[in-house]
Formats: C-alpha cells, sequence, structure tokens
C-alpha cells in the first residue's frame, strides 16, 4: 500500500511475511498464492506491499539462479504484490516448534550473517518495483548480549556498507540496512544503538524502529526518534507492533491472564520500569516465576499482539507507543521514514482461544491488521494512493 505525504514523497506500507513459515523457495511462492493474494483481495487493492521474510535455503536459491529471481518477481507482479523491505532478522527455523535464544544466529561477528544480508540486498535490488529506487532491511541488533564481539562486528558492519556502495553503482538501486533494537540484545534499545553507528558513521546502515521492541523497553517514542535525528542515525524503517500491556501485575488475576501468553516457541523478553531503572527477565515464565520481577509498576512483555484486537481485560496492548511514534516518524512536515510494516508474526502463538483457524480467519486478521494502519496514516494526513 502505498500513500503520499503532504510533503510529496511516497510512504509505503507492508505486512512482514514472518507470520508465514517458509524455509524454501517453493514454500514463498506458495505463502503469494495461498496468504498474500487474499490479504490483498480483502483490502480491495490493485497492490499490496508484503515485507519478504526470505529464510537462509530461500535466499541461497534466489541469489545464484537469476531465473529463479525472475520468477518471482514475475509472480509478485501477477498477484498484485510488491516489495521495497526485507526482513533480514531471522536466518532460518522461525517457523519451529521452538524458536527462542536460536533466532540471534548467526550475529553480526559471524561472516555468514554478512553473507546472507548482502544475498538480501541483491535481491531486492532486483525484486524492487520498477518506479521505486529505495531499497530497506532490517536485521539483528549486532547479537544477543551474552555474545558480542565488537571489534569483528564494526568490520562486517564497514563491509557491508561498502558492499551497498557497490551494489548501487551496479543496479542503480539504494538498499539500507536497520539494526532492529530489541530487549536482552547487545543493542536493546535506541539509545544503545547510537555508538554503535554513529561509530560506522554510513548511511546505509541505521536502525528499524520496532514500535512493540521501543514499548517493551519503556521508551518513549518522541525522545527516542529525536535522539536518532540528533546523532544523524537514519531511520532506514519502522516495524508496526503491539506489546503485551499488564498495569497491574501483582494482582493473581492479572499474572493469570499474563501465563496464557507464555508459550514455548518464542522468547518473551518482560520488563519493568523501576526507580532504579529498568528490570527485565529474559522470558515471560521467568517474571511469572515467585519474585524475579518487582511487581510494583506495570509490566510489559515482548509479544507482538494484533494491532486492531487488544487482549481482554486485565491486559492491554501498548498500541498508545505505536501511535505516538508513527506520529513522530511521518506526521511531521517530511517522513523521517518511508518504509512502514506491520509485524505480527505471533498469530499462532497466542492463547489457542485467540488463535485464528485456519487460512480464511488468518487473512482477515492481517486486513484488519493493515486497515486500521491505514487508519493511522490517513488521520496524520496521508493519502491513500490507488
Amino acid at each position: 500500500m502505498r500513500f503520499r505525504h503532504p510533503d510529496g514523497s511516497t510512504v509505503h506500507l507492508a505486512y512482514c511475511t514472518n507470520v508465514h513459515p517458509a524455509e524454501t523457495l517453493d514454500g514463498v511462492l506458495a505463502q503469494l498464492r495461498e496468504h498474500c493474494e487474499p490479504v490483498r483481495r480483502r483490502l480491495g487493492r490493485d497492490r499490496l506491499g508484503i515485507g519478504l521474510w526470505l529464510a537462509k535455503d530461500a535466499a541461497h536459491a534466489l541469489v545464484t539462479d537469476p531465473s529463479a529471481l525472475r520468477g518471482l518477481r514475475t509472480e509478485l507482479d501477477r498477484r498484485g504484490l510488491e516489495v521495497v523491505t526485507l526482513n533480514g532478522f531471522p536466518y532460518e527455523g522461525f517457523g519451529a516448534e521452538e524458536v527462542k535464544y536460536r533466532v540471534y544466529t548467526p550475529d553480526w561477528a559471524d561472516p555468514e550473517r554478512l553473507d546472507h544480508t548482502t544475498d538480501l540486498a541483491r535481491i531486492l535490488a532486483g525484486l524492487l518495483p520498477d518506479d521505486v529506487t529505495d531499497g530497506s532491511i532490517s536485521t539483528l541488533p549486532l547479537a544477543w548480549r551474552t555474545a558480542h564481539d565488537a571489534e569483528r562486528t564494526e568490520k562486517s558492519l564497514r563491509a557491508l556498507a561498502e558492499r551497498l556502495d557497490a551494489l548501487e553503482e551496479l543496479t542503480g538501486r539504494s538498499i539500507r540496512v536497520g539494526l532492529e533494537p530489541e530487549p536482552g540484545c547487545a543493542v536493546e534499545t535506541t539509545r544503545d544503538a547510537l555508538a554503535p553507528l554513529t561509530a560506522i558513521g554510513h548511511d546505509r546502515i541505521g536502525i528499524c524502529v520496532d514500535t512493540c521492541h521501543l514499548a517493551t523497553s519503556f521508551e518513549d517514542p518522541h525522545t527516542a526518534v529525536d535522539a536518532l535525528a540528533a546523532a544523524g542515525v537514519t531511520v532506514v524503517k519502522s516495524q508496526l507492533s503491539a506489546a503485551l500491556h499488564a498495569e497491574h501485575p501483582h494482582l493473581p488475576e492479572v499474572r493469570a491472564a499474563l501465563a496464557a501468553f507464555d508459550e514455548p516457541r518464542f522468547l518473551h523478553q518482560t520488563r519493568t520500569a523501576t526507580a532504579a531503572g529498568l528490570r527485565g527477565t529474559d522470558d515471560l515464565g521467568e517474571a511469572l516465576a515467585g519474585d524475579a520481577l518487582p511487581d510494583g509498576a506495570p509490566w510489559r512483555a515482548h509479544f507482538h499482539v494484533p494491532l486492531h484486537a487488544a487482549p481482554a481485560a486485565p491486559l492491554t496492548s501498548t498500541l498508545p507507543v505505536l501511535k505516538a511514534a508513527l506520529a513522530r516518524l511521518v506526521g511531521g512536515p517530511h517522513p523521517l521514514t518511508t518504509h512502514l510494516e506491520v509485524e505480527t508474526y505471533t498469530w499462532q502463538a497466542l492463547p489457542p482461544a485467540l488463535r485464528p483457524r485456519g487460512r480464511t480467519q488468518l487473512a482477515d486478521g492481517i486486513a484488519a491488521e493493515l486497515t486500521l494502519a491505514r487508519d493511522l496514516l490517513t488521520d496524520l494526513g496521508l493519502k491513500e494512493l490507488p
């Protein structure tokens, strides 16, 4: 979906396909037919943006076979889909029964991460619509906090910037990569991103603002975005997502409601803001076990809940943080980013009563999220384009 900002620039809105598990190119092609095109039809659109997630094997197939890449581009066009952004964070196995800490490997000190991201950039340059010259890729925020080789990581990111420069010279397409701060990682907050990104000092390497992660870390959207702008850090893209919020975690009924979201597949880092600073656990179950986390102030958990459907009381979502971030990013005289991506990948990890039953309900839910995002953008003065 495309929107015209009052300054005349085009803002792109997509939804991320990491909600549909697929590790191979055949699986990706099936996604377009079984999921993405039905979402487009529900929205009554001739064209829908998708943020592709390409696992290692799918990316390898595309980068080593030009005919396969042309075939994917043709299939996108045929189904009324377009790609300006990729999710390069998960490397493989994101559809596994247990993902947890594995999603943080390989990290940016590992040559595999550099090579994979380079492959994604080359693929994206070939998938961009004919009238679009700028693409974006979100990526791991360097590493999980327990394993971080800063020197090798900086060297890899500098090499990536050089490769992206060369790619633009070769193709005329400008691809930028954004570190995606996430609780528990070496870059947990937007503030943590300032030092490594300013050290690299290249506008092709910036930040991806995920509004669930922003909220989970209790960051104020305006303060965070202002600090990025003051440091000259590029906001490559923003992922529109909402975290799980518990206002009174000391109450038994609130803990019982939270326990329904404690599932075994993904890591749900949980945080609370105290007078002594931010406190947290690596997973929701740890927070609920005993006194691992103070419960005198609200808790927020890294669980991407559907944008249009906040959890039932006594829980809610951090949709207000998303709205505030979006207003700051695209509601001013000029957009600070032009790539927006709804990223609710946890539909099948929701408590059983809330999970979609089959493709039809999932497509309905994704379409409802995109409709909410569209309405937020038009309320900010952007005009939806055909």
